[in-house]
């Protein structure tokens, strides 16, 4: 059955308005970095959960919304966390990445050892839900990948936005995040996303933007 409509809650702003907004928030936006280094410094768990909420007004496919945000506080489950992400990570390292990969790596600083994963307050991890059971029944979501996406990226800004710094941290492969936060089979891990303060003496590479004209394009080329 078709779903009821209702008068769409839409605020327009002057043209003026619109121009200030962009700048601004373009600028603030800019100044997102992806963080390494933490502080153990608490954050109210309702900060979080709004973000969450942000991200979860995202548009999904069918409005199936096909993801779960497990967040992580517990110092255990942390460290777990950590210590299978390292082990995946030594593996890559050593064996997994090719040279070119290794190369692409190397002005970020990075390496196996992840201790962010244990300082940072909160793991915020997301999962992709290809299918549900509803009523005993298999229900098929549409768009996963690109619904979670979105929310992952509108999770992002949420953050920057209230204040606080995050991580996208892809440990591959993840299914050890399914093992230990006990999560159901149709449920894949899609995202790792430390959220927390930055420590105060967090450093991150000084490595300029692809230029915007190299990402935008008007009409035919």
């Amino acid at each position: 059955m078709p779903a009821k409509m209702i008068p769409y809650a839409f605020e327009r702003h002057r043209e003026d308005e619109m121009r200030a907004i962009a700048k601004a928030l373009a600028a603030d936006m800019q100044r997102r970095r992806s963080c390494r280094h933490f502080s153990d410094e608490p954050v109210p768990r309702e900060v979080i959960e709004k973000a969450v909420a942000i991200a979860h007004s995202a548009p999904s496919g069918a409005n199936r919304k096909p993801w779960r945000f497990v967040v992580v506080d517990d110092p255990d489950l942390k460290r777990s966390i950590r210590n299978a992400a390292e082990e995946e990570e030594r593996e890559n390292y050593d064996h997994r990445f090719t040279p070119e990969w290794l190369e692409a790596l190397e002005p970020l600083g990075t390496d196996p050892s992840k201790p962010f994963l244990e300082i940072a307050p909160y793991l915020v991890v997301l999962f992709r839900i290809d299918w549900e059971e509803i009523n005993g029944r298999r229900v098929q979501n549409y768009y996963p990948v690109e619904s979670i996406g979105i929310a992952a990226g509108m999770f992002l800004m949420a953050c920057h936005q209230i204040g606080l710094a995050t991580l996208t941290h892809t440990p591959s492969p993840m299914k050890f995040l399914r093992d230990i936060l006990q999560r159901p089979v149709n449920e894949k891990p899609f995202l790792l996303i430390p959220v927390g303060y930055p420590a105060e003496d967090c450093v991150v590479p000084d490595i300029p933007k692809k230029p915007l004209e190299k990402a935008l394009q008007w009409n035919l080329g």
